[in-house]
């Protein structure tokens, strides 16, 4: 039950996302599919427009992040990562709690700016908050208009800042120019009540491209729009790109619902198995109670009760230890999972489990005990029948089916789990430190590379738009030799300067690098080799010489001077995609590779380089390599989980069939002692009580193996690169079964072979 709860908590938890808005069912997030992208942003316009031409739409809230922000208040001053720009309708539209200010005006002037409890305590610690004036990028005054409650958990949205749209409207270039070509804003619509069905939803569907149609001529771009339900984004977003929000999986929160109905049923399985194998002992009992008038409703009755008393028992003892285990629970989840046993939902929840294994385990047992004839039993005539041994097969063999499917998707989450964290990306990214260009850098980028190359530590430096993780920049404006004018493929871009390919090791195909020696390469290009398929190219030496252009921006065509190898600039869920890269002549983000040992002295170094240049502003790194694997996290930790509870599941096996074994060995005390007086072995009499297990495991393994080949596969198909399924998984997940079976029975077998046959047959 323990294990159960755990697990249906972090479910209950994953499914309630964002479910705490009080509209939610009525908010819909659009969403885009553009060419060989599915993006989770819309044009600046579009919201607007729809709220503007459908009557359906009551109101609309679009939401940008522009961070990270420098934020001051006399003398703090923090880098802050989560700020949002919103419209003005953000806390009408969503129920994020209030505090203090108006959730009608608190966005209604350019230079106000709503704050959580969090950052009020951080910044003004335990005076109010409410009017207080803080300072945004050394350069702009923002005052206080509301505190918000701490963000939920349970939200896709996280912020500890929310300032206004109207602040960045003159600044803000697709604001500004309208601009329905660029895809940077996040659009939520709230619909009238009761837009809920499917036909609803696709017409408005319908009516969104209509609309956008009008604005974009759709030869130049064609999209499909889709509605997605506020409640749908965190668990059914894996696909989207260029998101803000944290995304769950639903096959995960799928996968550990089945494990928990796995536990659960192995739990009962255990306790059916152990009721029924013990029937013996409480046969006369039962003969007695229908002798003396026991109707069979009554024993039914009381078995299934004694059975609830156990379950409820069992549910008092499991609430202790998850209080007991809750911390720990939370770090291997990785997540601030809520735990309120003041919670009335909850405790229905609890009891609800409790019943329910309380009355399946308790069923057949109830079923099969009743139905003892007195006379028979006072006899001493019971034997058991080939229906129960049958079922009592039955399920032990379905407990090992559950076992090896465990056991090879143990294996298998290991295996591709390692296979992300270890497979060649294309590139070094090991010893990669990074800067970003913040505040006056900017202004002073010859002072910045001249400082950089002058020390021996920095001296290895690069600079990109963009780091190599998960680039969500792409256009289809691009121009080639030959190409189709109707073919519309997003081509990801990224500008760098001449020593990227240098400092992160990439590979040339053909041609070369961008270099100081040629004036000409501000307007070439480099492609990747996934860009030769799309433009219909041969081999990466026939590309180079070719004419190219992105966005037109020389004005005219430029040459692709090289074809760089591919490699990975996106999660490995997502396949590698056609990529351009560009001359930099403009900044972005420091890369700075490092010497073994040296890394301390660099980011030292770097910090120093920060203060000289840009005092204003806090000092910020961070290395690739960890940042890769924070991307990972999500599944390392879901992978953790599935360990711990498929082991747990597995052990909870193996005390079923443990206990199952000592009753069987001693029901066969006087068979085993009589079989030792005639000169059996003890290997014999172990082999004569493993080998009915033996068999019951081997058939386990007939039906298990292709029922956890189909799972495992199913599972991999979510990534766009996976490890193999080797068969040799199958195969050891079988020799483990047994040997598991074998170790678990062969202890109450060996004792029971060792002792004293004089004892077993001694006459009562």
């Amino acid at each position: 039950m323990t294990c159960s709860i755990f697990i249906l908590l972090w479910v209950k938890h994953e499914s309630s996302y964002d479910r705490f808005h009080e509209k939610a069912k009525n908010i819909y997030r659009l969403t885009a599919m553009v060419s060989n992208f599915d993006v989770a942003v819309s044009p600046a316009p579009v919201a607007p427009e729809l709220h503007a031409k459908m009557p359906s739409i009551k109101r609309y809230v679009r939401v940008i992040n522009t961070g990270p922000h420098i934020v001051e208040y006399g003398n703090n001053k923090f880098e802050e990562k989560h700020t949002l720009y919103a419209d003005s309708t953000f806390l009408q539209v969503f129920s994020f709690p209030l505090l203090e200010g108006d959730a009608v005006t608190a966005l209604a002037r350019p230079d106000a700016v709503l704050i959580t409890e969090r950052a009020a305590r951080k910044y003004f610690g335990n005076a109010d908050a409410m009017g207080k004036v803080l300072r945004l990028n050394t350069k702009e005054n923002l005052q206080v208009t509301g505190v918000l409650k701490n963000v939920p958990s349970n939200s896709s949205l996280e912020f500890d800042f929310v300032m206004p749209m109207s602040a960045i409207a003159e600044k803000n270039w697709d604001i500004k120019n309208s601009n329905w070509s660029n895809y940077n804003f996040y659009s939520y619509l709230e619909f009238d009540n009761g837009f809920s069905s499917k036909a609803a939803i696709s017409e408005a569907e319908d009516r969104i491209e209509k609309i956008y149609i009008e604005h974009v001529d759709e030869k130049v771009l064609k999209v499909d729009f889709i509605l997605q339900n506020l409640t749908d984004i965190h668990l059914h977003s894996g696909k989207l790109q260029a998101d803000i929000v944290k995304h769950g999986n639903i096959l995960y929160v799928n996968t550990f619902w089945i494990i928990a109905i796995f536990i659960t049923a192995v739990a009962c399985i255990n306790f059916m198995n152990l009721a029924t194998a013990r029937s013996s002992r409480r046969a006369k009992e039962i003969g007695l109670r229908k002798v003396v008038g026991a109707a069979r409703k009554q024993l039914i009755a009381q078995f299934i009760g004694e059975s609830m008393l156990i379950s409820f028992i069992s549910l008092l003892l499991s609430v202790g230890l998850i209080l007991l285990l809750f911390p720990s629970f939370r770090v291997l989840a990785g997540q601030e999972i809520p735990l309120d046993l003041a919670d009335g939902t909850l405790w229905v929840g609890l009891i609800a489990i409790a019943l329910l294994t309380g009355l399946i385990s308790g069923s057949y047992p109830a079923l099969f005990l009743s139905k003892f004839q007195p006379v028979k039993v006072l006899k001493g005539n019971l034997r058991s029948t080939g229906s129960n041994l049958a079922l009592r097969n039955g399920l032990v063999v379905l407990q090992f089916v559950i076992c090896i499917v465990l056991l090879v998707g143990t294996a298998v989450v290991y295996r591709q789990l390692n296979y992300i964290k270890e497979m060649n990306l294309g590139f070094d990214r090991a010893n990669i430190l990074y800067m970003p260009m913040t505040g006056e850098i900017w202004k002073k980028q010859d002072a910045l590379k001249s400082m950089l190359t002058q020390n021996p530590l920095t001296g290895n430096f690069a600079i990109s738009s963009d780091l190599p993780l998960e680039l969500t920049s792409g256009t289809i404006d691009v121009k080639w030799e030959g190409k189709d004018p109707n073919e519309q493929v997003i081509f990801p871009n990224m500008s760098v300067n001449e020593d990227f390919q240098k400092v992160l090791g990439l590979e040339m195909a053909a041609g070369r690098f961008f270099s100081r020696d040629f004036k000409g390469d501000s307007g070439n290009y480099v492609i990747n080799e996934k860009a030769l398929a799309i433009m219909n190219i041969a081999s990466p030496a026939e590309a180079i010489g070719k004419t190219f252009s992105l966005w037109d921006r020389s004005g005219s065509m430029g040459t692709i001077i090289g074809v760089v190898k591919d490699f990975n600039f996106k999660p490995v869920q997502h396949p590698i995609e056609p990529l351009v890269l560009y001359h930099n002549n403009w900044g972005g983000i420091i890369m700075v590779r490092t010497s073994p040992g040296t890394t301390e002295a660099t980011i030292k170094a770097l910090e120093d380089v920060s203060s000289q240049l840009n005092p204003a502003y806090p000092f910020s790194y961070g290395f690739l390599d960890q940042d890769l694997n924070n991307l990972y996290k999500g599944e390392q930790q879901m992978g953790n989980l599935f360990n711990v509870f498929a082991v747990l599941a597995i052990f909870i096996s193996c005390l079923g069939l443990y206990g199952l074994s000592a009753f069987m060995a001693e029901q066969r005390t006087k068979e085993i002692g009589v079989r030792r007086v005639l000169g059996a072995s003890v290997s014999n009499v172990v082999y004569l009580l493993s080998a009915t297990f033996t068999r019951l495991v081997m058939v386990a393994i007939v039906i298990a193996v292709p029922l956890a080949w189909v799972v495992v596969h199913y599972w991999l198909t979510t990534f766009a690169y996976r490890t193999d399924i080797s068969w040799s998984i199958f195969i050891t997940a079988g020799l483990m079964a047994l040997g598991i079976a074998w170790l678990t029975v062969s202890y109450e077998s060996v004792k029971a072979a060792l002792s004293n046959p004089v004892k077993s047959l001694r006459v009562e």
